[in-house]
C-alpha cells in the first residue's frame, strides 16, 4: 500500500456525493476506508447508468478505494460493532445531522470518550452553532444561498444552477483537506479533534474571493456587486470559423501581444485598454471587439497563433470526446480496469501527485456489505458471531 496516509483508518458513515468524494480522496491517498452501509445501502448505488442493480455510476465513481460493510445501527449489536471500528479507527466521517448524530449516540462527544485520539469529520449545511444548525441542504440549495443561481443568471432571465454539484463536490475537497490537517495536528499534540466544514460558509469564502468588490456591501444597486469581469456578456467562449476557442489575458503585456496577435495593436495605446483599472471598467468593449475578430479564423489558426505568443488558450471540447483528447491520453488520465462483478470500467486517475508516496487505486467500488466478515474479523468477531449477527439483521453480506 502506498500513499501520504497509509496506515490510517477512516470509518465513512457518509452517503450521497459530498461524503463520498472526500472519503475517496482520502482512499487513494493510502487510507483504508471503511463504508458503514445501512441495510438499504447510499442510495447513490441506484443514480445513474447501472449494469448491475446497486451499482450506478454516480456510486462508481465517489467509492473507489473502499470496503463495505453493512451495519444496521439502530439494532444494539449493530452499533456495538461499529463503536469497535471506531476503537481500530483515526477517522470518523458521517453524513447526519446534528440531531441524528445525538440519536444514534455517534456524536463527537461520544465517540471521543471512546477513542480520544479520533479525528471526527462531518460536513453539514450550516455552522452547528447557527439558527440553521439542523436543517437538511443539498447542492441545488446552497448554490441558491451562496449566490450561484444569481450570479449564472446576471446574464439570462432567471437565476439557475451550475450543471455540476459544485457545492457537494467542492465541501468534499475541503472536507478531505481538513481531515489531513487535523491528523497533522494530531501527530504534534496526540489528540484527535472535531472538524466541522459547513457547506454555505465554505461556498460563500469560495465565491468571494474574486466577488467581495471593493465596497461590495455599501454600493447601491445590485448591478454594482461583484467582479464586473466576470459578467460580462462577452466572456464566453469565443466562435470561431469552425468552433469555439477560449483564451485569456490578464496583464498588460499579455494585452498587447493579444492585440498584436488579432491585428489590433493600435488598441494597446487606447486609453480605456491600455493599464489594468481601464480595462476592467471598459471590458464589454473589449471583449466584444476580441470576439468579433476571433471569428475570422478557425480553432487551428488562433491556437498556433496564440501558442506563439504564449497567450493561454484551449479548444472548447465536447464532454462526449474526452477519452480521446490527446493529452489526457499522453498523461493516462482514464484508468481502465476490471470489476469482479461489473466487468470493464473506467474511472479518472488521482489526479494529484506526490514524488515518494504517490496515491494508488487499489480497490474497485465495493458491492453492498462485500467486506463485512473480512472487517468484522478483523475487530475479534468470530464466524458464530457473525452468524448471530447476521440471523439478528444487525449485519449484512452480499
Amino acid at each position: 500500500m502506498s500513499g501520504p496516509l497509509r496506515g490510517i483508518r477512516v470509518i465513512d458513515l457518509t452517503i450521497n456525493i459530498l461524503g463520498p468524494v472526500a472519503t475517496q480522496i482520502l482512499g487513494d491517498m493510502g487510507a483504508d476506508v471503511i463504508k458503514v452501509e445501512a441495510p438499504e445501502g447510499d442510495a447513490m448505488r441506484h443514480s445513474g447508468l447501472a449494469k448491475n442493480p446497486g451499482m450506478a455510476s454516480l456510486f462508481m465513481n465517489t467509492n473507489r478505494n473502499k470496503r463495505s460493510v453493512v451495519l444496521d445501527l439502530k439494532r444494539p449489536a449493530g452499533l456495538e460493532a461499529l463503536l469497535r471500528l471506531v476503537e481500530t479507527a483515526d477517522v470518523f466521517v458521517h453524513s447526519l445531522r446534528p440531531q441524528s448524530a445525538e440519536r444514534l449516540n455517534i456524536s463527537y462527544r461520544e465517540l471521543v470518550a471512546r477513542k480520544p485520539r479520533i479525528v471526527y469529520a462531518c460536513a453539514p449545511g450550516y455552522r452547528p452553532d447557527g439558527p440553521n444548525f439542523n436543517r437538511p441542504a443539498f447542492d441545488d440549495v446552497i448554490q441558491g444561498e451562496s449566490g450561484i443561481a444569481d450570479m449564472m443568471g446576471r446574464n439570462a432571465e432567471d437565476p439557475r444552477y451550475i450543471p455540476m454539484v459544485m457545492a457537494d463536490k467542492l465541501c468534499g475537497h475541503v472536507l478531505a483537506s481538513a481531515v489531513g490537517m487535523a491528523l497533522f495536528d494530531r501527530e504534534r499534540s496526540g489528540l484527535g479533534q472535531e472538524v466541522v466544514v459547513p457547506m454555505l460558509e465554505t461556498m460563500l469564502s469560495f465565491n468571494l474571493v474574486e466577488h467581495l468588490w471593493t465596497n461590495f456591501f455599501e454600493t447601491g444597486t445590485k448591478k454594482d456587486l461583484g467582479y464586473a469581469r466576470m459578467f460580462s456578456p462577452h466572456r464566453r467562449p469565443y466562435a470561431t470559423r469552425d468552433g469555439h476557442i477560449c483564451l485569456l489575458a490578464v496583464n498588460d503585456d499579455q494585452w498587447r501581444r493579444l492585440l498584436g496577435v488579432i491585428g489590433r495593436q493600435e488598441l494597446a495605446r487606447d486609453e480605456r485598454f491600455a493599464a489594468l483599472a481601464e480595462r476592467t471598467r471598459n471590458i464589454n468593449q473589449l471583449y466584444a471587439i476580441l470576439a468579433e475578430e476571433i471569428k475570422g479564423k478557425t480553432t487551428a489558426e488562433w491556437q498556433r497563433l496564440l501558442d506563439a505568443a504564449d497567450i493561454p488558450n484551449g479548444a472548447v471540447v465536447e464532454l462526449g470526446s474526452l477519452a480521446e483528447h490527446p493529452y489526457l491520453k499522453a498523461t493516462d488520465f482514464f484508468h481502465w480496469y476490471e470489476h469482479p462483478s461489473e466487468g470493464a470500467m473506467v474511472t479518472t486517475a488521482i489526479p494529484v501527485q506526490f514524488g515518494r508516496t504517490p496515491g494508488s487505486i487499489r480497490l474497485p467500488p465495493p458491492r453492498l456489505g462485500e467486506h463485512t466478515q473480512a472487517v468484522l474479523h478483523e475487530i475479534g468477531y468470530s464466524d458464530s458471531d457473525i452468524e448471530d449477527m447476521t440471523g439478528a439483521h444487525s449485519v449484512a453480506a452480499p
